[in-house]
């Protein structure tokens, strides 16, 4: 496989790109980093720290390189610059000198852009942050990383086939105050989201899911998360890109509370991914 480091602070991105054949497939895990850059000056131990990650997603859909698939992981913690968010939803009660603040419903929960919390529970900073602050992060963070995924999109759209980009997350087995579902609920093992069908084809949609109820595992499309600010920015099927994400509930295949791998469980959901890989290869070369 072909490791890239895009521009920006040195390891930002990494996007791995296969030798032989390339399939018009895209995988980004956004959430999983765990570069903790020194400059982060938060005040909670990196225990408290990694709940925030997707921990160990890059590492799930890492093989799937060998098979065809395109993929870009961000290497920086989610708790210190979160790119599944719009770049202006900026919380004003967390950064000094907000210019035009429009903070969304994420940044009201305190995990917009530059999150507030771990979990609610869990202040990350006892300080502001000034605009410059954020400036530096959005410039060596958040934009290499969506330059990755835009130069990925246009190499496989070039392939003259629909894209299937999928943006692979991991979820709380358990639902708490700032999740939508609410405190105490108990997920599946896995949620689809595709924008309530905009983002997406409906038609890859079912064949995604029921390809995950094959292989024996519960799964809800929409519900609690249909997908963030990466669905809407790329997920385009009037223009062949059909943009949906995955959650899979982290029990599953980790300990959550000290952020270990489960090994029958990683395997396990490991090979769901590989299986998944020609699943979508032969949607989109039947609806080109």
């Amino acid at each position: 496989m072909n490791n890239e480091r895009m521009l920006g602070d040195p390891g930002t991105v990494e996007v791995l790109r296969p030798k032989g054949r390339v399939l018009p497939v895209l995988f980004a895990s956004p959430h999983s980093g765990r570069n903790y850059p020194s400059d982060f000056g938060t005040i909670q131990p990196m225990s408290v720290l990694r709940r925030a990650e997707d921990a160990f997603v890059d590492d799930l859909i890492r093989a799937s390189v060998e098979h065809g698939v395109t993929i870009v992981n961000a290497t920086f913690p989610r708790a210190y610059m979160d790119v599944n968010r719009d770049e202006d939803d900026l919380d004003p009660g967390l950064i000094q000198g907000v210019e035009s603040p429009r903070p969304g419903e994420k940044s009201r929960l305190g995990i917009g852009l530059i999150r507030r919390v771990v979990t609610p529970e869990f202040p990350i900073y006892d300080r502001l942050l000034s605009m410059n602050e954020v400036k530096g992060r959005i410039e060596n963070y958040y934009r290499p990383y969506h330059r990755a995924i835009a130069d990925s999109l246009d190499r496989l759209r070039s392939l003259g086939r629909p894209v299937a980009f999928i943006d692979w997350h991991s979820m709380k087995s358990v639902g708490n105050a700032a999740t939508p579902d609410g405190s105490g609920v108990q997920r599946p093992d896995v949620v689809m989201g595709d924008l309530f069908g905009t983002s997406c084809s409906g038609g890859l949609t079912e064949v995604v899911e029921s390809y995950l109820r094959k292989v024996g595992l519960s799964v809800s499309v929409n519900k609690p998360y249909a997908g963030a600010a990466t669905l809407r920015r790329y997920g385009k099927p009037d223009h062949a890109i059909h943009a949906f994400q995955i959650e899979m509930n982290r029990a599953i295949y980790l300990n959550e509370e000290t952020v270990e791998l489960k090994p029958e469980g990683f395997a396990r959901l490991t090979a769901v991914i590989q299986g998944l890989v020609p699943v979508l290869g032969s949607w989109c070369n039947s609806n080109n």
